[in-house]
């Protein structure tokens, strides 16, 4: 039985060595993140029950309570955990095959003019999949710890065209050198450049299947109840261990191959998706619906708002009451509640505008920069 084997995923040659050895083994590879504390760690490996886990000096040991991987799988993912407790999403390596090639279709990556730069975790499906694109299609790929200015100016010097962010990362540094850059794992700022690409996807979808709100090919989308369900080569297989007594894996496909993302959103009849977020993120405020992912860019733009979440806090008037959570950018002179109203409604509709705001030193985030809005 091919094996599930744990390394540390740090943004080194040695790591992808290692992932080309797992694989040429015919195993699968639990990528772990190596900013995650010894506890979470083991945490994680209990959870997961690799059979192998690499240590970050490159010893190996076996664990004796660990699970196999089913012929053919080539990841375990661990979920951002945004919402809960995360899940360990099985990737076969036919879906990372279909993945990298309906995405180096959209985007045309050329492998004798493009290089990819990788400069997010990779124990993560959005750093690691730009890693899998540049493997499957033999296009030239250089590693940086994180996306900063200075390791994206660097990685431009050297002739990098192509790399995925996430969305606070273009409110800080200059990306127009790149021919392409992915954004996904949150709403995106406003008046983004031409060269951005907005995705949506998830661990599940082996990352981002719907650019600037078109399939990429062999995806379909549909919306059943205003609920988001897609079918797709590039879907998991399974949860490992899932929710099931026995510790097996769980498929979440229905009969026909469809999986509910648990995104809300529309089909429009011109073939484009629109995602609102999660399902359990919406606010009825006054019988109005508010969808957080349509607020936070605008509140974003504000020049005092350096980070803002939108939640609904209970309220026996009007339900809820949509909520600003914001980090100012001087928290000597914040925004005060009156402006962020009238910087919403002047783009959006009254009921959409904050009517609680609530300074915070930070937003509580996972390790992918994601909102935890449990904890907000």
């Amino acid at each position: 039985m091919p094996e599930v084997v744990a390394v540390t995923a740090h943004p080194t040659p040695a790591f992808l060595d290692e992932v080309r050895r797992v694989w040429d083994h015919g195993d699968a590879l639990l990528p772990v993140d190596p900013r995650l504390p010894r506890p979470a760690v083991a945490a994680l490996c209990d959870r997961l029950a690799p059979t192998v886990v690499v240590d970050p000096d490159g010893g190996r040991r076996r664990r004796p309570d660990g699970r196999g991987a089913a012929v053919g799988d080539a990841l375990v993912v661990a979920t951002s955990g945004s919402t809960g407790t995360p899940k360990g999403v099985v990737l076969t390596h036919d879906a990372l095959r279909a993945a990298s090639t309906a995405v180096s279709a959209r985007l045309e990556v050329d492998p004798d003019h493009d290089r990819w730069l990788a400069c997010l975790p990779l124990a993560h499906v959005g750093g690691l999949g730009v890693v899998i694109r540049a493997l499957h299609t033999g296009t030239p790929l250089e590693l940086a710890p994180r996306p900063d200015r200075t390791h994206l100016e660097a990685a431009l010097r050297r002739g990098a065209t192509l790399t995925a962010v996430v969305p606070t990362v273009l409110t800080r540094v200059d990306t127009s050198g790149f021919r392409r850059v992915l954004v996904g794992g949150a709403a995106p700022p406003e008046g983004l450049p031409d060269n951005v690409v907005t995705t949506w996807g998830m661990t599940e979808t082996a990352g981002g299947i719907v650019y600037d709100g078109r399939p990429l090919d062999a995806v379909a989308v549909r919306e059943v109840d205003g609920r988001l369900w897609v079918r797709a080569p590039m879907l998991l297989r399974a949860y490992r261990g899932g929710d099931g007594d026995d510790g097996g894996d769980v498929d979440p496909r229905d009969g026909d191959g469809w999986f509910d993302t648990g995104d809300a959103g529309v089909c429009t009849p011109e073939g484009t998706v629109v995602v609102h977020g999660r399902v359990g993120d919406l606010i009825v405020t006054g019988g109005e619906n508010v969808w957080p992912a349509t607020v936070e860019p605008v509140l974003a733009d504000h020049p005092s708002v350096t980070e803002v979440a939108v939640v609904g806090r209970p309220d026996p008037e009007w339900g809820a009451l949509v909520t600003a959570v914001v980090v100012p950018t001087d928290p000597g002179r914040p925004p005060t509640l009156d402006e962020l109203r009238d910087h919403v409604r002047r783009v959006l509709p009254a009921h959409a505008a904050p009517r609680r705001l609530e300074l915070v030193d930070a937003l509580p985030r996972t390790l992918v920069g994601k909102v935890r809005r449990t904890e907000l």
